[in-house]
């Protein structure tokens, strides 16, 4: 029986010594709780810079102008060109020098034209 006495006064000592101990858990909560409105004020205001340099590239893609492709006449081969004159001196037509030459019909037409000159 003076064991279940011994172990019964040691329980009523906690209960009572629990009062009296300061809550360590209320201080960690309330680390964790600021810590957790830090990180949003953080988080919120990198999505207003990331929201202002979205804004600002969109104004410079407006501004930035992309050059048309000019179109430039094919070079054509001095060897072509000889050829292209020569059948024309034979008297093929155009479409024939054009289909042989593996040239189109303008370009054969500025080679001869030019030959010409």
């Amino acid at each position: 029986m003076d064991f279940s006495i011994i172990i019964m006064i040691i329980g009523i000592l906690m209960i009572v010594l629990s009062f009296f101990v300061k809550d360590s858990s209320k201080k960690v909560e309330a680390e964790v709780e600021e810590l957790t409105f830090s990180l949003f004020q953080e988080t919120s205001a990198l999505k207003r810079r990331l929201k202002v340099v979205e804004e600002e590239l969109l104004i410079e893609s407006t501004k930035i102008t992309i050059p048309k492709k000019t179109m430039k006449k094919p070079v054509v081969h001095e060897i072509i060109k000889s050829q292209v004159l020569e059948l024309h001196k034979q008297g093929y037509s155009l479409k024939e020098i054009s289909n042989r030459s593996s040239l189109t019909i303008e370009e054969v037409q500025s080679v001869i034209g030019g030959g010409n000159r």
